[in-house]
């Protein structure tokens, strides 16, 4: 690749790169998937040929009611492809439309409502004729009490919307996640759809802190083991599981039961994801994933979390991210406060001290990881100037003068490109 064609996904778009005379680029992507050529009939060949489980429209047979989970708007599921055909499944088989709700698996960020809601669920169809509803975890009244794990003492509350219908389905993406291991599945569920403190113990450094909590691990990984936990608690689920390509395409669906459907797309993906790379680099710039995932510093510290595996100790990780939303919520902003305050050894003090987190202080945990192994530099033209100081990193004017300064700096001319972020799993492979 030209060094004139090197980008990042950035927002709607693309943020192009240029590197300072004599750099050496080494661009890092996702491998090629195959798309769907009609992504409309893979829906429903998933539909009708399930993993573990009956087609749909045998399943509804006999149901009164159905909850739909949709992941919030930080995640680009093409629900526009499959949402309403699953409704109409469902009301050809007898359920009736006025008894089957769309949950938005908000777990504790905010409700997704307006234009927003309507980007999300992307069927106008569908937002016209079925109930769409937000979790909210912190209601206790949308709640019911299940107990506790037997493997971890987790105490389990989940809607009751969820818990209640007689057919319960899962939709989601499946790509990595940097504490689950991998997205979707059983994650819509807990923390999606869960109450606030079962989500505050998921995100208390009792697991945070765990070395298999990681992304694209499922064995071992105690956030995983829950999980699955909790779900067969539950009782009967299904799922829809979808991977999109870095146009956002559709590139695998299925069906099934919410396990075993999950692992299938994990396996369909894992390869792809997880890319080898033969050395470490100095000099490393990754992008937060672009739209939705960039809108606030939040979701951006997933994309310092990826790349860890190929940063160099004492390099530096530079990352472009819009931020269009600043920071993200109080919650956040207020762990990040303490973050500077305290510096990261006594924040994390704070933290194992607790059995339960404080909200959204999970991801401020998360930054603990990279300022261990190397230097961040953030390039955020959303971000104010108050809320710059609440990073705890480099904010820079410049993403082409970062990456100049830090080539001179480190003097090493090599540098790692990860155009797609957090979606990108790079993992140093000595040859």
């Amino acid at each position: 690749m030209s060094q004139e064609a090197l980008s990042l996904v950035f927002g709607r778009g693309d943020l192009p790169i240029t590197l300072p005379q004599g750099a050496q680029p080494t661009v890092i992507r996702k491998a090629r998937l195959p798309v769907y050529a009609d992504p409309g009939k893979a829906v429903l060949d998933a539909l009708d040929s399930p993993v573990n489980a009956p087609p749909l429209a045998q399943l509804a047979l006999g149901r009164k009611s159905a909850c739909i989970l949709i992941c919030d708007i930080t995640r680009p599921v093409p629900n526009r492809l499959f949402l309403r055909p699953v409704v109409e499944t469902m009301v050809m088989a007898g359920i009736p439309l006025d008894h089957i709700i769309i949950l938005v698996a908000t777990g504790l960020h905010r409700p997704n409502l307006g234009e927003e809601l309507a980007e999300l669920v992307g069927d106008p169809w569908v937002l016209e004729h079925v109930r769409v509803l937000n979790h909210d975890a912190r209601n206790p009244d949308d709640l019911i009490d299940l107990g506790h794990t037997a493997g971890r003492d987790t105490p389990i509350s989940v809607n009751r919307h969820f818990l209640n219908a007689e057919l319960r389905l899962a939709t989601g993406l499946v790509e990595p996640h940097f504490m689950a291991g991998w997205s979707g599945g059983r994650k819509v569920v807990a923390p999606g759809v869960a109450g606030h403190e079962t989500i505050r113990t998921f995100h208390s450094a009792r697991f945070m802190e765990d070395p298999l909590a990681i992304q694209c691990n499922l064995v071992g990984n105690p956030l995983h083991e829950e999980q699955l936990e909790i779900v067969r608690r539950i009782g009967e689920i299904h799922a829809i599981n979808t991977v999109i390509d870095g146009e956002r395409r559709l590139a695998f669906v299925n069906f099934g039961e919410i396990i075993s459907s999950h692992l299938a797309a994990v396996d369909f993906i894992a390869a792809a994801t997880q890319i080898p790379v033969p050395r470490r680099f100095q000099t490393v710039v990754t992008s937060s994933g672009g739209y939705p995932l960039d809108k606030t510093y939040y979701q951006t510290i997933k994309s310092m979390v990826t790349p860890l595996d190929i940063l160099a100790p004492g390099g530096t990780l530079i990352v472009a991210s819009q931020c269009s939303e600043g920071m993200g919520s109080t919650e956040f902003a207020n762990a990040q406060r303490r973050l500077v305050e305290l510096g990261p050894e006594k924040f994390l003090a704070t933290l194992t001290a607790r059995t339960l987190a404080e909200v959204d202080e999970w991801q401020t945990e998360m930054q603990l990881r990279p300022l261990r192994i190397g230097r961040i530099k953030l390039y955020a033209p959303g971000l104010s100037p108050a809320d710059a100081t609440l990073t705890a990193v480099e904010v820079v004017p410049s993403l082409d003068d970062a990456i100049a300064n830090s080539i001179a700096e480190q003097g090493d001319g090599s540098v790692a490109i990860i155009p797609e972020g957090p979606y990108v799993v790079p993992l140093f492979r000595a040859p």
